[in-house]
Protein backbone atom coordinates (compact mmCIF):
# COMPACT_ATOMS: atom_id res chain seq x y z
CA UNK A 1 0.00 0.00 0.00
CA UNK A 2 1.26 3.11 -1.08
CA UNK A 3 0.67 5.87 2.21
CA UNK A 4 1.43 8.93 -0.21
CA UNK A 5 4.17 9.79 2.26
CA UNK A 6 6.98 10.55 -0.73
CA UNK A 7 8.86 14.14 0.33
CA UNK A 8 6.35 15.27 2.90
CA UNK A 9 7.39 16.60 6.20
CA UNK A 10 7.05 16.05 9.36
CA UNK A 11 8.24 16.90 13.10
CA UNK A 12 8.87 13.87 15.52
CA UNK A 13 9.66 14.52 19.04
CA UNK A 14 11.94 12.74 20.98
CA UNK A 15 12.78 10.80 17.26
CA UNK A 16 15.64 9.52 17.80
CA UNK A 17 15.48 7.32 20.55
CA UNK A 18 12.07 4.75 20.99
CA UNK A 19 9.21 5.27 19.70
CA UNK A 20 10.32 8.10 18.10
CA UNK A 21 13.02 6.50 16.77
CA UNK A 22 10.75 4.10 15.10
CA UNK A 23 8.72 6.20 13.59
CA UNK A 24 11.58 8.31 11.93
CA UNK A 25 12.59 5.22 10.55
CA UNK A 26 9.89 4.31 9.05
CA UNK A 27 8.89 8.26 7.56
CA UNK A 28 12.38 7.71 6.05
CA UNK A 29 11.64 4.09 4.52
CA UNK A 30 8.84 6.08 3.23
CA UNK A 31 10.15 8.51 1.58
CA UNK A 32 9.01 11.20 3.89
CA UNK A 33 11.33 13.67 5.64
CA UNK A 34 11.75 13.40 9.53
CA UNK A 35 12.71 16.92 11.49
CA UNK A 36 13.98 14.98 14.53
CA UNK A 37 13.63 16.76 17.98
CA UNK A 38 15.79 16.33 21.13
CA UNK A 39 18.49 16.98 23.65
CA UNK A 40 20.90 14.42 22.33
CA UNK A 41 22.74 15.27 19.62
CA UNK A 42 24.83 12.80 19.19
CA UNK A 43 22.20 10.20 19.22
CA UNK A 44 20.27 12.20 16.48
CA UNK A 45 23.45 12.61 14.35
CA UNK A 46 23.99 8.31 14.31
CA UNK A 47 20.34 7.76 13.52
CA UNK A 48 20.38 10.20 10.47
CA UNK A 49 23.83 8.78 9.19
CA UNK A 50 22.35 5.18 9.28
CA UNK A 51 19.35 6.77 8.09
CA UNK A 52 20.85 9.10 4.97
CA UNK A 53 17.63 11.16 5.02
CA UNK A 54 16.03 13.48 7.46
CA UNK A 55 16.98 16.76 9.49
CA UNK A 56 18.02 17.34 13.17
CA UNK A 57 17.07 20.67 15.55
CA UNK A 58 18.39 19.99 19.45
CA UNK A 59 16.66 21.31 21.63
CA UNK A 60 14.92 20.74 25.08
CA UNK A 61 11.15 21.40 24.73
CA UNK A 62 9.13 22.84 27.41
CA UNK A 63 8.69 26.82 27.18
CA UNK A 64 7.02 28.97 24.78
CA UNK A 65 10.28 30.47 23.80
CA UNK A 66 11.79 26.69 22.73
CA UNK A 67 8.77 25.23 21.24
CA UNK A 68 8.80 28.35 18.58
CA UNK A 69 12.09 28.00 17.77
CA UNK A 70 11.57 24.67 16.13
CA UNK A 71 8.70 25.22 14.49
CA UNK A 72 11.28 28.16 12.91
CA UNK A 73 13.96 26.51 12.56
CA UNK A 74 11.90 23.22 10.96
CA UNK A 75 10.14 25.31 8.09
CA UNK A 76 13.98 27.22 7.65
CA UNK A 77 15.12 23.73 7.09
CA UNK A 78 12.76 22.03 5.01
CA UNK A 79 10.19 24.74 3.68
CA UNK A 80 6.64 23.15 4.81
CA UNK A 81 5.76 20.81 8.13
CA UNK A 82 3.43 18.37 6.57
CA UNK A 83 2.45 17.00 10.39
CA UNK A 84 3.66 16.70 13.88
CA UNK A 85 3.96 13.82 16.07
CA UNK A 86 4.21 15.12 19.65
CA UNK A 87 5.89 12.27 21.55
CA UNK A 88 8.79 13.71 23.81
CA UNK A 89 8.74 12.54 26.89
CA UNK A 90 9.36 10.28 29.97
CA UNK A 91 7.71 8.45 32.79
CA UNK A 92 9.25 10.53 35.84
CA UNK A 93 7.29 9.21 38.85
CA UNK A 94 5.99 11.87 40.15
CA UNK A 95 3.57 10.99 42.60
CA UNK A 96 1.37 12.15 44.99
CA UNK A 97 3.11 10.91 48.46
CA UNK A 98 6.65 10.87 46.50
CA UNK A 99 6.50 14.30 44.98
CA UNK A 100 5.84 17.77 45.27
CA UNK A 101 4.54 20.63 43.76
CA UNK A 102 7.88 21.98 42.07
CA UNK A 103 8.31 18.51 40.74
CA UNK A 104 4.30 18.01 39.78
CA UNK A 105 4.72 21.25 37.47
CA UNK A 106 8.53 20.52 36.29
CA UNK A 107 7.02 17.21 34.96
CA UNK A 108 4.03 18.84 33.07
CA UNK A 109 6.29 20.98 31.35
CA UNK A 110 8.35 18.09 30.00
CA UNK A 111 5.82 16.06 29.54
CA UNK A 112 2.56 18.14 28.21
CA UNK A 113 3.05 21.76 27.96
CA UNK A 114 5.14 21.29 24.46
CA UNK A 115 2.40 18.73 22.35
CA UNK A 116 0.42 22.37 22.74
CA UNK A 117 2.78 25.11 22.09
CA UNK A 118 4.06 22.82 18.83
CA UNK A 119 0.56 22.74 17.70
CA UNK A 120 -0.01 25.88 18.59
CA UNK A 121 3.06 27.42 16.80
CA UNK A 122 2.58 25.11 14.05
CA UNK A 123 -1.12 25.59 13.23
CA UNK A 124 -0.78 28.24 10.33
CA UNK A 125 1.53 26.10 8.11
CA UNK A 126 -0.74 22.76 9.19
CA UNK A 127 -3.58 24.81 7.38
CA UNK A 128 -1.31 25.94 4.33
CA UNK A 129 -0.82 21.11 4.32
CA UNK A 130 -3.73 20.04 5.53
CA UNK A 131 -1.15 18.22 7.87
CA UNK A 132 -1.96 15.81 10.65
CA UNK A 133 -1.51 15.82 14.31
CA UNK A 134 -0.51 12.72 16.22
CA UNK A 135 -0.23 12.55 19.85
CA UNK A 136 1.52 9.71 21.45
CA UNK A 137 0.34 8.95 25.07
CA UNK A 138 0.09 5.59 26.91
CA UNK A 139 -1.98 3.12 29.00
CA UNK A 140 -1.33 5.21 32.58
CA UNK A 141 -3.91 8.06 30.93
CA UNK A 142 -6.46 5.22 31.23
CA UNK A 143 -5.21 2.80 33.61
CA UNK A 144 -3.38 4.24 36.39
CA UNK A 145 -0.08 2.87 37.29
CA UNK A 146 0.38 3.99 40.81
CA UNK A 147 3.14 6.64 41.62
CA UNK A 148 3.11 8.54 38.96
CA UNK A 149 0.69 11.00 38.74
CA UNK A 150 2.23 14.30 37.01
CA UNK A 151 3.25 11.35 34.13
CA UNK A 152 -0.99 10.37 34.09
CA UNK A 153 -2.14 13.60 33.88
CA UNK A 154 -0.08 14.86 31.45
CA UNK A 155 -0.59 11.58 29.38
CA UNK A 156 -4.41 12.03 29.66
CA UNK A 157 -4.38 15.47 28.93
CA UNK A 158 -2.89 14.73 25.36
CA UNK A 159 -6.12 12.28 25.07
CA UNK A 160 -8.43 15.28 25.97
CA UNK A 161 -6.71 17.49 23.86
CA UNK A 162 -6.69 15.29 20.84
CA UNK A 163 -10.35 15.40 20.62
CA UNK A 164 -10.48 18.45 21.61
CA UNK A 165 -8.41 20.06 18.45
CA UNK A 166 -9.62 17.17 16.39
CA UNK A 167 -13.00 19.42 16.89
CA UNK A 168 -11.42 22.50 16.52
CA UNK A 169 -9.55 21.62 13.41
CA UNK A 170 -12.23 20.37 11.64
CA UNK A 171 -13.04 23.47 9.25
CA UNK A 172 -9.06 23.16 8.03
CA UNK A 173 -8.95 19.54 7.31
CA UNK A 174 -6.22 18.47 10.08
CA UNK A 175 -6.88 15.68 11.18
CA UNK A 176 -5.93 14.79 14.67
CA UNK A 177 -5.50 11.47 16.59
CA UNK A 178 -3.58 9.55 19.15
CA UNK A 179 -1.21 6.30 20.01
CA UNK A 180 -1.26 4.47 23.03
CA UNK A 181 0.69 2.54 23.73
CA UNK A 182 1.13 -0.18 26.41
CA UNK A 183 4.29 -2.11 27.18
CA UNK A 184 6.82 -1.23 24.77
CA UNK A 185 10.63 -1.94 24.74
CA UNK A 186 12.41 1.51 24.99
CA UNK A 187 15.93 2.55 26.07
CA UNK A 188 14.39 4.20 29.26
CA UNK A 189 11.83 0.99 29.52
CA UNK A 190 14.57 -0.72 29.53
CA UNK A 191 16.58 1.23 31.87
CA UNK A 192 13.74 0.88 34.10
CA UNK A 193 13.84 -3.13 34.06
CA UNK A 194 17.25 -2.89 34.52
CA UNK A 195 16.74 -1.29 37.76
CA UNK A 196 15.97 -4.44 39.38
CA UNK A 197 17.37 -7.45 41.14
CA UNK A 198 16.06 -9.41 38.54
CA UNK A 199 15.52 -7.98 35.15
CA UNK A 200 14.47 -10.86 33.21
CA UNK A 201 11.97 -12.12 36.11
CA UNK A 202 10.42 -8.75 36.24
CA UNK A 203 10.03 -8.60 32.36
CA UNK A 204 8.63 -11.79 32.45
CA UNK A 205 6.45 -11.32 34.80
CA UNK A 206 5.01 -8.15 32.38
CA UNK A 207 4.93 -10.13 29.19
CA UNK A 208 2.57 -12.71 30.52
CA UNK A 209 0.10 -10.09 31.32
CA UNK A 210 0.38 -9.48 27.65
CA UNK A 211 -2.79 -10.87 25.94
CA UNK A 212 -1.57 -11.13 22.08
CA UNK A 213 1.46 -13.35 22.17
CA UNK A 214 2.77 -12.73 25.68
CA UNK A 215 5.10 -10.20 24.74
CA UNK A 216 6.31 -6.68 24.78
CA UNK A 217 5.02 -4.10 21.28
CA UNK A 218 7.86 -3.62 19.26
CA UNK A 219 8.54 0.21 18.08
CA UNK A 220 8.27 -1.24 14.68
CA UNK A 221 4.61 -2.03 15.14
CA UNK A 222 3.80 1.84 16.73
CA UNK A 223 5.44 3.33 14.06
CA UNK A 224 3.29 1.20 11.53
CA UNK A 225 0.08 2.39 13.34
CA UNK A 226 1.56 5.87 13.26
CA UNK A 227 2.19 6.28 9.64
CA UNK A 228 -0.57 5.13 8.65
CA UNK A 229 -2.38 7.77 10.57
CA UNK A 230 -0.20 10.51 9.17
CA UNK A 231 -1.07 9.06 5.72
CA UNK A 232 -3.94 10.14 3.50
CA UNK A 233 -4.96 6.65 3.51
CA UNK A 234 -6.90 8.06 7.17
CA UNK A 235 -7.80 10.64 5.49
CA UNK A 236 -11.49 10.28 7.66
CA UNK A 237 -10.04 9.57 10.50
CA UNK A 238 -9.98 12.15 13.51
CA UNK A 239 -10.04 12.35 17.10
CA UNK A 240 -9.65 8.46 17.83
CA UNK A 241 -7.67 7.25 20.27
CA UNK A 242 -5.34 4.02 18.78
CA UNK A 243 -4.01 1.06 21.35
CA UNK A 244 -1.54 -0.48 20.07
CA UNK A 245 -0.96 -3.01 22.73
CA UNK A 246 -1.48 -6.47 22.08
CA UNK A 247 -4.86 -6.45 23.83
CA UNK A 248 -3.10 -5.78 27.36
CA UNK A 249 -5.51 -2.31 28.21
CA UNK A 250 -9.20 -3.62 27.10
CA UNK A 251 -9.06 -7.50 27.31
CA UNK A 252 -8.76 -9.58 30.49
CA UNK A 253 -5.60 -10.09 31.19
CA UNK A 254 -6.29 -12.49 33.94
CA UNK A 255 -7.27 -15.05 31.38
Amino acid sequence: MDLKLKDKVFIVTGGASGIGEGISRALVQEGAVPVIVGRNEAKGNRLLQELGAGHQIVMTLGSPESCRTVVDQALGIAGRIDGLVNNAGANDGVGLEKGSPERWLQSLENNLHHYYYLAHYLLPHLKETQGSILNVSSKTAVTGQGNTSAYAAAKGAQLALTREWALELLPYHIRVNALVPAEVMTPLYRSWLDSFDDPQAKQRSIEEKIPLGQRMTTSEEMADMALFLLSERASHITGQHFYVDGGYVHLDRAL
